[in-house]
């Protein structure tokens, strides 16, 4: 399944690498790229999962001009999905520009 132009916010593990969901695994899976707070952190998940993605970094320094690009990226088609160090991007992480920028276009 190859989600089309959707934006996940995925929900990653806080300690052990294994205490993440099927479906998000599914859903790192399947889109174009995965836009991190941390690259290198996020790279530790997926090898650990097996999933071999293009990532994108979207933390606090550079969100809304990330922001801006994952709009472009979703425009073309493009699938993304948003995933923070540890735990729900946009409670306490990265995350709250892009999902408003992308609900307001």
């Amino acid at each position: 399944m190859k989600p089309t132009s959707t934006l996940y916010i995925v929900a990653t593990p806080i300690g052990n690498l294994r205490d993440i969901s099927l479906r998000a695994l599914d859903i790192l899976a399947a889109v174009d790229v995965i836009a991190a707070e941390d690259t290198r952190t996020t790279a530790h998940l997926l090898t650990h999962h097996s999933i071999t993605k293009k990532m994108m970094a979207l933390h606090q320094h550079n969100e809304r001009a990330t922001a801006k690009k994952i709009v472009n990226l979703l425009a073309q088609g493009n699938s993304v999905a948003l995933v923070t160090d540890a735990g729900t991007p946009g409670i306490s992480d990265p995350g709250v520009i892009l999902v408003n920028t992308v609900r307001d276009h």
